[in-house]
């Protein structure tokens, strides 16, 4: 049974482990390397980071950061969330994105984005799942390994009464 829970700093080293996984596969994330706690720290949302935990052992986490410090866009965060390859097709994502969209409207935010390459099909299955709608595609948006390669944008907008949207 998979437990969702508040990210604690000590979980860090299981999520850089995590986040590794995801930046071998070559279709997660542009990044080549792992962010320190510091890094990580900075880039993510102080609420809305969440571990998912079987046994004892992490095996995915997700967490929000903020898409602009202007103030008009404080309520739109995008979404990062990485499942270990161990945990794979067992609602291990959908339970953690879930509880992320939850917690986000606890926070106020009233709208989610998430970049996602098109080859990965599992993330946007479980992002469609929960709500997100595809905006279309970002061509050519970077550069990895020489190749160019393609985003999938996506966005969720809340539905809680008395967030402004």
């Amino acid at each position: 049974m998979v437990q969702i829970r508040e990210f604690v700093e000590s979980d860090f080293e299981q999520v850089q482990s995590i986040y590794l996984q995801g930046i071998k596969t070559g279709n997660a994330t542009f990044e080549k390397k792992v962010k320190s706690w510091p890094e990580w720290d900075e880039a993510m949302l102080k609420e809305c980071r969440l571990v998912a935990e079987r046994n004892g052992n992490l095996v995915g986490w997700a967490a929000l950061s903020s898409v602009s410090n202007r103030a008009v866009y404080a309520g739109v965060a995008e979404v990062s969330i990485y499942i270990s390859s161990s945990a794979k097709r067992m609602g291990v994502g959908t339970s953690l994105l879930l509880e992320l969209i939850d917690q986000s409207e606890v926070a106020g935010l009233w709208s989610l984005q998430a970049g996602i390459f098109p080859e990965n099909e599992a993330s946007l299955h479980i992002h469609k799942k929960c709500g997100f709608s595809v905006l279309g595609t970002r061509d050519r948006l970077g550069k990895m390994n020489g190749i160019w390669r393609n985003v999938t944008l996506l966005e969720r907008r809340s539905q809680v009464e008395g967030i402004e949207v």
